[in-house]
């Protein structure tokens, strides 16, 4: 696999416009509130009849431990720093790897936005009666904008959950560029995603099966992301 490095600034802008164009399809498509509650009570349902359904008493676990709310709510806040942290760090350091986990990074935000558009998704914090939305009530941020559903966001997008999606992201992107030089270390980075099941979960935002289907999403980007790479090895050789 070959090490050159990307133009950064030819980078950074590609990058800014694949988020632009995610903010604005993730943001148009599955708004219908009521689809989205029949598809989480489907979904509710389906856990049920495999045991999975933990997220009401996971929920009132973090309720009844306070001292946990508040590192939990950063914890769902403030990922956005470890991806972009992570993708600075293999463009500056292991450009060998570079391309292949940016197209995977990419793949997952192409691939996500037609399962949005297919199956719309309320929440725990919205289907599930009982659960507290622990986000919206103690939010970093301020205000209650998690709660509201004209807000410029799509609420109704829980499946997959891409907050465990692109902290999974991360660890591969790490252990990707750990795996050959440092192979104990290189696994270490996959606690971060587990950690964003606990806290996705016990917060009142997503349902468990939401975290399968984004280990399934992580699969299909780095299969569509190394067949990219092939196809774009091919055309190199051709030139």
């Amino acid at each position: 696999m070959g090490g050159r490095r990307p133009a950064p600034l030819v980078e950074a802008a590609v990058l800014l416009l694949v988020i632009l164009l995610f903010s604005r399809l993730h943001a148009a498509v599955g708004k219908d509130a009521a689809v989205a509650t029949a598809d989480a009570l489907a979904l509710q349902s389906m856990e049920r009849a495999l045991h999975l359904d933990i997220e009401l008493g996971a929920n009132r676990w973090l309720t009844e431990h306070p001292a946990l709310i508040q590192p939990a709510v950063y914890y769902y806040r403030l990922y956005y720093l470890v991806i972009v942290g992570v993708l600075v760090w293999v463009f500056v350091r292991h450009a060998e790897v570079y391309a292949e986990v940016r197209r995977t990074l990419v793949a997952m935000t192409v691939l996500v936005l037609p399962v949005y558009w297919a199956v719309p998704m309320s929440p725990p914090r919205f289907a599930l009666p009982g659960v507290v939305d622990i986000i919206a009530e103690h939010d970093i941020l301020g205000g209650h904008a998690s709660r509201e559903v004209e807000n410029g966001q799509n609420v109704y997008s829980a499946m997959p959950s891409m907050h465990v999606g692109w902290s999974l992201w991360c660890a591969y992107a790490v252990w990707c560029a750990l795996r050959r030089s440092h192979p104990r270390l290189a696994s270490l980075p996959w606690i971060f995603p587990l950690g964003m099941v606990a806290v996705v979960i016990i917060t009142g935002n997503h349902y468990v099966l939401d975290i399968a289907g984004s280990v399934a999403l992580l699969a299909v980007s780095i299969a569509v992301a190394a067949a990219c790479g092939r196809l774009a090895e091919r055309r190199r050789a051709r030139d």
